[in-house]
């Protein structure tokens, strides 16, 4: 029988691996951070971030005591800007654009700063913004993940009424379901829920799913605009023999359950586990069974290191919490014993001459109890396809610059649409410049 079971450590070693992998900065680690700043003028930090935040500005105001003001500068641009310091891939956005790096190869840590002055209001503060006047106007928002939120925010900023429907029970998407536990601790990415309808003129309907509940066409009847800020629905198969066997589980829906479990012990995890893909949530799920005690924890990706969707910052992550990364392998099989997990045979990958991969013939086998699929995720359709279409490209729904699709008055945006990087400050930048665009429309 293979090896799967919960409580694994003892109670303190779940609360100490657990804890937040980040600790804030205290108030005078950030002014001495800030006094490294060099404030640039067309500041390349600013000009890698997706939302467009006055980077220099905010830290400046750290490093005069302004810490509200720094906050009001973050969030003017990301109203999600507490949630995107903890979970931004700021080694690749606007840290690896920081000049400093030219020097001392130590970039400015803009994400610290950003989560001590974000906190800081959060403390503070129930809201960010006061609403204009009331409008009249209805939007409808499909999905309370960050796209939708974001999209919602500015809305209700501009005086319009703001309907959330979400699927699941409760509000934040990705941040609220998909986050490794270690990065978003002590239930904030409710607490940021909070903080963003705190603005007030928005009202959440939780439970209630696209094509199930509701349809397009009545939304577009009912409202004068709609948002589509549906996510990802559905997890790649793996395609090999096996797959459906005892102990092979989709890594999102692991991560959802670890991260909605008041009690970290009751989650079970196999003491050989083989996490299949290369992005950010094979890294999440795989550090996270090594955290709930695991002896043994593989990710195996189908090419090198530097073709992962994990940052280099994500996969040292993994390294140092035991982690083993094998490159160049593709499942072939999923081995079983009885009926449940015992290995995942792998073909060796390598590039042809042409550039693309191809299997070599040699294989290696993993010993596994249990088996993690990690390879992405997919978009659902058929919601946005019945009754008046929304035009679909490479499998997501194509937008124009304004983040309008194809129908009139439906706008969308996040990892549905076509170009969505599964990134939550992408989705942030998505939602608002369709909420401007949708304000635009309703106010012409």
């Amino acid at each position: 029988m293979p090896d799967i079971s919960a409580g694994r450590l003892g109670a303190a070693d779940y609360g100490k691996n657990f804890s937040d992998v980040h600790p804030p900065l205290s108030a005078h680690e950030a002014v001495v951070e800030s006094d490294r700043c060099y404030f640039c003028f067309d500041a390349p930090c600013t000009n890698a971030c997706p939302t467009s935040i006055d980077i220099p500005l905010f830290i400046r105001k750290i490093g005069t005591g302004n810490v509200v003001g720094a906050a009001e500068t973050i969030f003017s641009s990301n109203i999600l800007g507490g949630m995107c310091a903890r979970v931004c891939p700021t080694e690749t956005l606007c840290e690896e654009a920081c000049v400093r790096n030219l020097a001392e190869e130590k970039p400015v840590r803009i994400g610290l700063l950003q989560r001590h002055a974000t906190d800081h209001y959060l403390d503070r503060h129930a809201a960010y913004g006061v609403r204009a006047p009331a409008t009249g106007r209805k939007v409808a928002v499909v999905g309370a993940g960050p796209a939708g939120l974001a999209c919602a925010h500015e809305l209700a900023l501009k005086g319009h009424q703001v309907t959330i429907f979400e699927a699941r029970g409760k509000a934040g998407g990705l941040n609220e379901f998909g986050i490794a536990a270690y990065k978003a601790t002590d239930g904030f990415a409710q607490r940021e829920v909070d903080f963003v309808l705190g603005i007030g003129g928005i009202a959440v309907e939780a439970g209630k799913a696209l094509g199930r509940d509701f349809t397009l066409a009545g939304l577009k009847a009912d409202y004068d605009a709609v948002f589509l800020g549906l996510g990802l629905q559905a997890v790649n198969a793996l395609g090999v023999e096996g797959e459906e066997i005892a102990g092979v589980v989709d890594a999102v829906r692991w991560i959802e359950e670890l991260r909605q479990s008041p009690d970290k012990s009751a989650i079970e995890v196999g003491a050989r586990v083989v996490v299949i893909g290369g992005g950010m949530t094979a890294v999440d799920a795989a550090v996270q069974a090594k955290k709930l005690g695991a002896d043994e924890v593989t990710i195996a990706y189908r090419r090198g290191s530097a073709e992962m969707g994990a940052s280099r910052y994500e996969q040292e992550l993994a390294q140092v919490n035991g982690v083993r990364i094998l490159h160049w392998v593709a499942p072939r099989t999923v081995v079983s014993e009885g009926n449940a997990v015992a290995a995942v045979d792998f073909e060796r990958t390598a590039l042809d001459a042409a550039g693309r991969l191809t299997g070599t013939g040699r294989s290696v086998r993993l010993l596994a109890d249990q088996v993690m699929k990690a390879i992405g995720q997919t978009f659902v359709s058929g919601p946005v396809e019945a009754g008046e279409t929304v035009a679909l490209e490479g499998g997501r729904i194509a937008v124009d610059a304004d983040m309008r699709t194809s129908l009139a008055g439906v706008w969308a945006g996040g990892d549905c649409v076509r170009g969505g990087e599964d990134l939550t400050v992408q989705a942030v930048d998505h939602g608002k410049r369709a909420a401007l665009s949708i304000h635009a429309a309703l106010s012409a």
